[in-house]
């Protein structure tokens, strides 16, 4: 009944003269083995930063900025100016959070780095909503599919996009409660659900997709009580935190849009999308004629774009493929495909790949397309890369054992192949979603549904419903 209600994939038992078949599951078994990986790449991350005071890559390069995605939005939460000066691009709600989950007292003429330093209070909230998180991983999916629900609880909750998104101490955590709220199965009542959808969007304002997502399900009530949900939201958190207009936001997020500018090649670390590697061949600081070629600057200028309108364009596709039979196609599909071409045509970085992920990790393990896009989710938690190079190393203060220590940097590569990874997922949920429509349209799954009897034919020969007669 959850599957049914909340448009999750079900699990199918199979059954032999009413006792349960236990067969040999490879791709299970290949799924435990990934998961194993993660967890002995998280604890090797961890005895390199007890050993050498600071994360080895692909972890954000600049070790004494642990956490200050939380606490410099959370100065801005207890000062004025944060739309003017700090020029952010989240609505009020993450700041109107942030300031009744950190200490007040720790912000007053004081910069975020001393703030971090003073406010225990912000770093036990911030490890809380990552505990949170974990918590409601491992019950969503263990509802879903409890065979798969380990090691998928596992890729999620101790993977490199979660872990970088702490480490970052990121509201992608804040975000990603309130999207398992919304779209997973723990919550029944839409009303709430709707609350959350609005919450979400109110944390990361291109989450706003997955409200079309719902009109491809023509879920019109869903869609309309979402965005008054979301609207609502937003007034009630633009009023108690007494900035954030349209027009500040709006202005932010274009000036942001604008300012996308890569002057270093660790600044590809993390990348979500493939604009980072065109901004590095444009940049006029880092010389990228003189180390990779024009040849290879003009290729990545004219394949990278096409890469990119190509599986935007496939996308579309699959969503006009999906309103023509919604009911063939899982509601959660749709909303990670929403999700991943947002995250494909824009660039925020790699820890909201988990906000993909948590779907993609609800659907089956059947079929190529939806093996290879949950293989490639646990291939992009794992927290280790590939050198391909090395750089000279560094002195820089490390945050860790509060001393400098000599870092050394490596050119990766993981920075180039994560975002043509994180891009082909959505794209092969795309592909699976117009092939499952096809294969309901060939063969005359429509003629079953009587309730869906208003749809349109589409083609000449499609059989139309007929009232089924009780015998």
């Amino acid at each position: 009944m959850i599957a049914r209600a909340t448009g999750l994939p079900q699990a199918i038992d199979a059954t032999e003269s009413g006792r349960l078949v236990r067969r040999f599951d490879a791709m299970l078994v290949i799924e435990y083995l990934l998961a194993a990986t993660i967890v002995g790449a998280i604890a090797y991350s961890f005895w390199f930063m007890l050993t050498y005071g600071y994360f080895p890559q692909p972890f954000f390069y600049d070790i004494g900025d642990a956490w200050m995605d939380w606490f410099n939005p959370a100065y801005w939460s207890h000062t004025r100016g944060t739309y003017d000066t700090y020029r952010t691009i989240y609505p009020p709600l993450t700041y109107v959070i942030l300031r009744y989950i950190t200490n007040g007292a720790c912000y007053q003429n004081a910069n975020g780095g001393w703030s971090r330093d003073c406010d225990l209070f912000g770093i036990f909230s911030l490890h809380a909503v990552y505990v949170l998180c974990i918590v409601l991983t491992a019950l969503t999916l263990y509802r879903i599919d409890r065979r798969t629900a380990l090691p998928r609880s596992i890729a999620l909750s101790m993977g490199l996009p979660i872990i970088w998104g702490l480490d970052r101490g990121n509201v992608i955590l804040l975000t990603y409660v309130f999207v398992i709220l919304a779209f997973g199965p723990l919550i029944r009542s839409a009303r709430v659900r709707w609350i959350f959808i609005g919450m979400a969007i109110n944390m990361k304002i291109y989450l706003v997709g997955v409200l079309m997502a719902q009109l491809l399900h023509r879920r019109w009530r869903w869609f309309e009580g979402a965005l008054i949900a979301t609207i609502l939201v937003y007034l009630v958190s633009y009023a108690i935190f007494g900035e954030g207009s349209p027009l500040q936001i709006y202005r932010n997020i274009i000036d942001y849009a604008d300012g996308l500018t890569i002057n270093n090649p660790l600044d590809l670390w993390m990348a979500s999308s493939l604009l980072p590697l065109i901004a590095l061949t444009e940049s006029k600081v880092f010389p990228a004629l003189l180390f990779i070629g024009s040849e290879n600057v003009d290729l990545i200028r004219t394949v990278v774009p096409v890469i990119t309108i190509s599986a935007q364009a496939i996308i579309m596709i699959s969503a006009v493929f999906c309103f023509l039979r919604p009911e063939v196609i899982p509601r959660t599909r749709m909303v990670a495909i929403s999700i991943g071409i947002t995250l494909l045509s824009t660039e925020v970085s790699a820890y909201t790949n988990i906000l993909v992920f948590i779907f993609v990790f609800m659907e089956p393990a059947r079929g190529v397309l939806r093996r290879y896009a949950i293989l490639t989710a646990y291939l992009l938690c794992i927290p280790l890369d590939i050198n391909i190079d090395v750089l000279p190393p560094l002195v820089r203060d490390s945050f860790w054992l509060q001393r400098p220590v000599i870092v050394e940097y490596y050119v990766q590569l993981g920075p180039f192949l994560r975002p043509f990874l994180s891009l082909s997922i959505p794209v092969a949920l795309a592909i699976l979603t117009i092939a499952e429509v096809l294969s309901d349209l060939w063969r005359k799954g429509w003629a079953d549904r009587w309730r869906l009897r208003r749809d349109a034919p589409l083609l000449p020969w499609v059989v139309r419903p007929e009232r089924q007669i009780a015998e």
